[in-house]
């Protein structure tokens, strides 16, 4: 394999602590969200930042696979994230994918999504351990 790219992050504290990307470009505090018993305030958690990078990497994904198939589209993709606790108290993921394309027909933009969902980085660091659902809308 042939290494693209790679960064680091460094966090200290934990849920209620700080993270540093190693360029300085991510430099903020992050807490434990309301939901979990923490403070809340204007601050980010894990789970929000991993449902950014899900959202950015599948709509770059599905911008990538209209393109090789010749459609012009526009898309948008909202990550939704969740933690939760299994009956055996460990901690899982949850994670859906509700995607909107502009420009062509449903079934279409369902098989773009399919191939899309087979190429991300994200999806493929996901599968066999965190279920993925998605929701596609076609509006053409």
């Amino acid at each position: 394999m042939k290494t693209l790219f790679e960064t680091r992050a460094t966090a200290v504290g934990g849920r209620n602590g700080h993270v540093k990307s190693e360029d300085g470009i991510l430099d903020f505090d992050v807490r434990v969200p309301t939901g979990m018993g923490g403070k809340g305030g204007k601050f980010t958690n894990p789970e929000q930042l991993f449902a950014a990078g899900y959202a950015a990497c599948f709509d770059n994904a599905i911008i990538h696979v209209a393109a090789m198939k010749k459609a012009k589209i526009q898309s948008q993709t909202t990550a939704n994230v969740g933690l939760v606790m299994t009956d055996d108290k460990s901690y899982q993921l949850t994670v859906s994918l509700d995607v909107t394309i502009k420009g062509t027909d449903q079934a279409t933009a369902e098989e773009i999504v399919t191939s899309a969902h087979a190429t991300c980085p994200y999806s493929n660091a996901v599968k066999g351990n965190v279920e993925v659902n998605i929701t596609v809308n076609a509006d053409d």
